[in-house]
């Protein structure tokens, strides 16, 4: 029987990282071959479980007939210690590192996907995205009732199971950094934090909340490709939440019913 977090749970969780609102489903068979992260050393009692398959896995069309294994995300190291870049001093080529990842998720307007999702506890769930800029997300994750619906204002966490959904505005979730249809990470954001190697350029933006406390993302894009490659979502408790992007396709249509909330078919419990 699938499993619900408890409404404050949620509602904490989700207010700041909306892509941790399932840090666990069904686990996978051996026949999916997804690869086990070591886990964070710091535990959550937040999972949900379920045990029956939704739909069957997408295909993007990305590669052809050939389709991507799931990557290993990378787990940043939990003792890592971002401090907040107070006088907003990058050199050149931290400049040019956040410029080339701005260009980037500026000229996207549509992408579609699949997922890994590591949450804070080491647990793991797969699934499907479709982005369509500005503002509108879709996550469906494998063997669970859940789906994140975004629609450029609003954003529902819905169970489709139990006919619940909690809604949220966009602007507090930190998904509006990957949704805006254009961005200077440099300009809008409080970037901390421009690292670049073989692998990876990764941004770091903080965000501190008076009520709330300061939570991190971390945007991970391809040093050779260029195509974002995974992001990390730090609460303000300090748990991590990472998903991993991959069979990326920029040139897929999107149905636009995707990312419409039904306000009316599914109620939101009480607080």
């Amino acid at each position: 029987m699938a499993k619900r977090f408890s409404t404050r749970g949620m509602r904490a969780a989700l207010a700041l990282l909306i892509t941790a609102a399932v840090t666990g489903a069904a686990t996978p068979s051996p026949a999916q071959n997804v690869p086990i992260p070591k886990p964070a050393p710091k535990a959550r009692d937040m999972r949900i479980s379920a045990s029956e398959p939704q739909r069957a896995p997408m295909t993007t069309g990305a590669t052809g007939a050939t389709q991507a294994a799931p990557p290993n995300p990378v787990i940043p190291d939990p003792r890592r210690n971002v401090p907040a870049n107070i006088f907003g001093t990058f050199d050149a080529n931290q400049k040019a590192q956040a410029a080339r990842v701005s260009a980037y998720l500026s000229s996207l307007q549509t992408l579609v996907g699949n997922f890994v999702q590591v949450g804070p506890d080491g647990s793991k769930t797969k699934g499907d995205f479709y982005i369509q800029k500005p503002g509108k997300v879709r996550f469906e994750y494998d063997a669970s009732p859940i789906a994140i619906i975004a629609d450029g204002s609003s954003l529902a966490v819905r169970d489709s199971k139990l006919a619940t959904q909690d809604i949220y505005p966009l602007s507090q979730t930190p998904l509006r950094f990957l949704l805006s249809d254009r961005i200077d990470l440099l300009k809008d954001t409080n970037v901390v934090s421009v690292t670049a190697d073989d692998l990876f350029i990764s941004v770091t933006i903080e965000e501190k909340q008076a009520l709330i406390g300061t939570s991190r993302l971390m945007l991970m894009i391809g040093a050779k490709d260029g195509q974002l490659k995974q992001w990390t979502v730090t609460d303000p408790q300090g748990y991590d939440t990472t998903v991993a992007v991959y069979n990326l396709d920029t040139s897929k249509k999107v149905d636009p019913g995707l990312f419409k909330i039904d306000f009316t078919s599914y109620s939101t419990p009480p607080g």
